[in-house]
């Protein structure tokens, strides 16, 4: 990327993009993105939710409105183990409209000494997550469509880097604030900490 080219839509106090600006003189090439079928196929039917159900579905409706949409069969559902309960809810509810498979972080009980890998509790002999190996199972379970509930920050990035089937993100984790990372921002008092 060149640096006359650095998006900073952020501060923008404009976004005349909405009204059909090009800021970026890329549209054109832009477009492209959207005519390869699977991703083309996949914001089509992201746009349809999106029109039919805006402000009228809870995030968990949307995910199961999209998969429909898609015409998925089967959901992979990949979570972490700190929320086994909610995932249990989760695999009922969605368990009502497709097959579910899902897999929990911890999935092959991978040593994080193997890998070298910093631990929470020191010397403890401690697991680690396997977000590519929880999105290996799914794509061998033959999962068309991801769904992450509370993968760890970075893993959820590996999972998804990994996975072969799309994935929207269903849960955020954020263990100080309830699962809720968007309080950082809204909260005036937590956001003094991180500015």
């Amino acid at each position: 990327m060149t640096n006359d080219l650095l998006p900073q839509c952020a501060r923008c106090d404009h976004k005349s993009c909405r009204d059909g600006k090009d800021c970026f003189n890329l549209a054109e090439n832009q477009k492209n993105l959207y005519r390869r079928s699977p991703l083309g196929k996949l914001h089509q039917a992201a746009s349809a939710v999106e029109a039919r159900y805006y402000g009228r579905e809870t995030r968990l409706g949307e995910v199961i409105l999209l998969a429909k949409e898609l015409k998925c069969k089967k959901i992979g559902l990949a979570f972490c183990i700190g929320l086994s309960e909610e995932a249990k809810i989760i695999d009922r509810i969605l368990s009502k409209h497709f097959e579910v498979v899902s897999v929990c972080c911890k999935a092959c009980a991978l040593k994080k000494d193997e890998f070298h890998l910093e631990k929470i509790e020191g010397d403890a002999d401690e697991i680690m997550c396997n977000p590519a190996g929880q999105a290996d199972l799914l794509h061998r379970a033959g999962a068309e469509l991801n769904v992450l509930c509370g993968l760890c920050v970075g893993h959820d990035a590996v999972f998804t880097q990994a996975s072969k089937a799309p994935v929207t993100t269903l849960i955020a984790k954020d263990r100080v604030l309830g699962h809720n990372p968007v309080a950082a921002v809204y909260c005036r008092y937590v956001r003094r900490k991180l500015e």
